[in-house]
């Protein structure tokens, strides 16, 4: 059997931050609200120190392309879907075989 890891990278735009502050108020409450619904792994990985955008990378892990494949993509639309103040820029997507 085979272990299959599904990434996602999404960037987001947040055009009314005006401060590191701000934009981590709204990645951790995008983050929170991902953990809550999804059972996957999620983290800011690129552009910290930028005040309006924010790269989020998502992980799950199966047994089938499929299922991880599924639950990138869901996970991606809630994100799009309940951004509050920002928007999605830009999605990256990848399935592994280990």
């Amino acid at each position: 059997m085979s272990m299959i890891i599904g990434i996602g990278q999404v960037t987001i735009q947040i055009p009314e931050s005006q401060s590191l502050k701000d934009k981590r108020r709204v990645v951790k409450s995008v983050a929170q609200r991902v953990r809550n619904r999804f059972d996957v792994a999620i983290a800011e990985v690129d552009d910290q120190q930028v005040w309006q955008t924010a790269t989020l990378g998502i992980a799950c892990v199966s047994n089938s392309a499929q299922h991880c494949d599924e639950v990138v993509q869901r996970v991606i639309g809630f994100i799009d879907q309940s951004l509050q103040s920002g928007y999605v820029i830009d999605v990256h997507t990848e399935t592994m075989h280990v």
